[in-house]
């Protein structure tokens, strides 16, 4: 019996031990198995051996799915989404080949010391700090007017009018005869009056030389340039004081720029300027800002600046238009791409940043100033980062971004959708929450969608209270965030 009973117990004890090993045999092996073909962690579609990201409804595309199955928004099944085709990030895949097809270069972005600088337009004027006034000292009348209009040049010391001055004759005989007589004390005195009523010493000179009293004085200009106003003419009276002509000097110019209300803070006196002249490019002028003029104009809603510009040639004339480029005198850090790789769409800007594996994600950014061909970008990027620089509508073309761009809309930089357009469907109420309306509806070909049961969302619990479950109906509807809004719902022929 007792060797009856060891030999059962030995038995046992072998069954068991082959029980452990067994299991440790197939244990590791399996262990084995999963490590050489990878498929322990890695999600495979069974019918194409392809690497599955993760499986998503195409009509709703921003949720996704761990495991294939049946969509919790529509009738259909999910759809797999491979690594071979797009990037873990929602992005967009483009292969080298195509990329070269479709002629994309990228771009780095980068940090660089610019001087703030822009470019506007501007109209040159007269310099009137070297305007100079020409005016009547006595009583008299125009005997000749040499300078005939306004807007007339004229050189300095030319002749502008002829003055005759009957005050003046008596003062002069007077010192002429006490000159004849010998008196030389009464003559300096003689001399003394006429110097002050206002004679000019050229005139009493010339009374010496001549041994005749002058009748007539002769008003030059005292600086080359334009004759700005004349308010004379021929014989008229002159009285003290009266200006008889406005000299405007053309060694410099004043060219008043208009300056965007937006970058009135940016202009600061002393800045330098180079301003070419539109009808002639190579005709080219450098400058400084003298003075900002105060106030903004309400119809231009621009500033305007008082540029001054050297013209001691004379090559420049008042009423002609310049195009200003105002430089700032010390150089700002700025973050900058070239300005081809910023795409506007409506109030947002987008850039395409370059991720791993040639992927690429559109990012929202805000943008400054234009300096040259590069754009300021204030938000969005850092510096160091790829970027698409050109290709971006081919892109947008081959990739399909429109089925990517309402994705990144509900990341952090999310992006406003354009307005969607309304469909229509005819179908059957199969359920009515206060959220939305259970339909079957009947194939909608403008969407290429088949005939299948759906949600549709109410934006308001109260909308379409007459509706109930099991009524065919006319809806009408568009795509949102959410999935898809009910605009209208009515029975079909207006039954109840």
């Amino acid at each position: 019996m007792k060797s009856k009973f060891a030999l059962k117990a030995i038995g046992l004890v072998f069954a068991g031990a082959g029980l452990v090993f067994g299991g440790y045999w197939f244990g590791t092996q399996r262990s084995m198995d999963d490590a050489t073909s990878g498929t322990a962690t890695e999600k495979v579609d069974p019918k194409t051996g392809r690497k599955v990201l993760y499986w998503h409804d195409p009509m709703v595309p921003g949720n996704k799915f761990d495991k294939p199955g049946k969509s919790p928004f529509m009738d259909m099944q999910l759809v797999p989404v491979y690594a071979d085709e797009a990037s873990e990030d929602g992005g967009v895949k483009i292969s080298p080949t195509l990329q070269q097809n479709l002629g994309i270069r990228f771009a780095t972005v980068r940090r660089e010391e610019v001087r703030d600088a822009f470019e506007t337009v501007g109209t040159t004027q007269f310099d009137e700090s070297a305007s100079e006034v020409v005016q009547s000292r006595v009583t008299g009348y125009i005997d000749k007017l040499y300078a005939r209009s306004p807007q007339q040049r004229i050189k300095r010391g030319e002749a502008i009018a002829s003055i005759f001055v009957p005050d003046w004759i008596a003062p002069q005989e007077e010192y002429l005869a006490l000159k004849r007589g010998g008196n030389t004390e009464l003559a300096e005195a003689a001399r003394q009056r006429m110097r002050a009523m206002s004679i000019p010493d050229g005139l009493i000179n010339q009374a010496d030389r001549s041994g005749q009293s002058q009748k007539h004085f002769t008003l030059t200009s005292p600086v080359a340039g334009v004759i700005t106003e004349l308010s004379v003419r021929d014989g008229a009276m002159v009285t003290p004081g009266m200006t008889i002509a406005k000299v405007a000097g053309l060694n410099k110019v004043w060219l008043v720029a208009e300056v965007p209300e937006a970058l009135s803070n940016t202009v600061r006196s002393g800045m330098t300027v180079e301003a070419t002249f539109s009808g002639d490019a190579n005709r080219k002028y450098s400058g400084k800002v003298r003075e900002i003029l105060p106030g903004i104009s309400t119809v231009t809603r621009t500033l305007q600046a008082r540029l001054e510009l050297d013209n001691r040639d004379g090559s420049l004339t008042p009423g002609m238009l310049m195009r200003v480029r105002l430089n700032a005198e010390r150089p700002v850090s700025r973050l900058l791409v070239p300005s081809e790789a910023v795409i506007a769409s409506g109030k947002q800007s987008i850039v395409l940043v370059v991720g791993e594996n040639n992927s690429m994600q559109p990012v929202v950014v805000t943008t400054g100033r234009d300096t040259g061909s590069d754009t300021e970008i204030l938000s969005g990027l850092s510096e160091g980062q790829k970027v698409v620089a050109s290709g971006q509508f081919l892109i947008d073309s081959e990739a399909s971004l429109k089925s990517v761009l309402p994705k990144f809309a509900g990341s952090s930089q999310a992006m406003q959708p354009a307005a969607s357009p309304i469909h229509r469907g005819i179908g059957t109420v199969e359920k009515v929450t206060p959220k939305a309306l259970t339909i079957s509806h009947k194939p909608i070909p403008e969407l290429e969608w088949g005939a299948m049961t759906m949600d549709f969302n109410k934006s308001r619990p109260d909308l379409f209270s007459e509706i109930k479950a099991g009524q065919e109906v006319e809806f009408s509807f568009k795509e949102n965030d959410d999935g898809y809004l009910l605009e209208s719902v009515k029975p079909v022929g207006g039954k109840q």
